[in-house]
């Protein structure tokens, strides 16, 4: 991002295991500078933390009536996620807006309290779904002929990219590794209606359990399209992968 302009909060949010991570990982990886150039912005999370999650650095992770307590402090923004409790510091997030621009990279029902809450109005953002379907898809599968369900195909889609990507990360999966995938794969439709709030959507159908992101060296297929599209949106340019979806799009 150009430093002359004014700084911005940036929202990368889709669907768990649609590619988030390993797309700000090759940010850092390939556009060093950029990725530099956005400070992550730490929530406060009343839910516990996740194995590998890290206190101060993925959440700050508190009771949940500390963060119910926050919400009576005019520099804290409560956000209800799902029946979990999150909450922004407002003055930290300005802060961090003086000097660069900064970054949140998580579920759209966060990223959406984050472009709606009053208590954040007057803060410039550029807001970015990554999908893993295209528009043109969406369109081609929902068309009455198909006699397709879409919320079903989209979970069965994201159920096996989870399942991919948490038996990589262990060998054998409990029960309640499963139900977590389940609750996961089932919420991607529902989030996929949040899309057309946001300023761009970019298509991705390599998610985090693809070998397109790092196997290679350089990110092939809808990795590189996605990173190539992300970069062109943070330089403040309009890439031809970036879509913008009406409002019907998925019903």
């Amino acid at each position: 991002m150009n430093s002359h302009v004014s700084k911005k909060l940036v929202i990368l949010s889709g669907p768990s295991c649609v590619g988030k991570s390993p797309l700000d990982k090759a940010l850092g990886r390939f556009y060093p500078e950029l990725r530099r150039g956005l400070q992550k912005l730490v929530l406060y999370n009343s839910r516990a933390p996740r194995p590998g999650e890290v206190d101060g650095e993925d959440y700050h992770f508190r009771m949940r009536s500390q963060i119910e307590a926050l919400g009576a402090e005019p520099r804290y923004a409560v956000l209800d996620v799902r029946g979990d409790l999150q909450a922004v510091d407002i003055e930290e997030l300005r802060t961090l807006l003086e000097t660069s621009n900064a970054f949140f990279e998580g579920n759209p029902f966060v990223g959406r309290a984050l472009q709606t809450h009053p208590r954040l109005a007057g803060i410039d953002r550029l807001s970015i779904f990554l999908s893993p379907l295209s528009r043109e898809e969406i369109v081609f599968l929902k068309s009455p002929e198909r006699n397709v369900s879409l919320a079903n195909l989209v979970a069965d889609i994201m159920r096996r990219k989870l399942l991919r990507r948490a038996r990589r990360q262990k060998s054998d999966l409990s029960l309640n590794d499963l139900a977590n995938i389940e609750t996961r794969a089932t919420s991607a439709c529902i989030e996929l209606k949040e899309a057309w709030h946001f300023d761009y959507v970019i298509p991705n159908h390599d998610g985090e359990d693809s070998d397109n992101w790092d196997a290679f060296y350089y990110p092939l297929g809808d990795a590189r399209k996605a990173l190539n599209a992300f970069v062109a949106l943070l330089e403040g340019r309009t890439p031809a992968d970036a879509e913008r979806w009406e409002e019907d799009l998925v019903p």
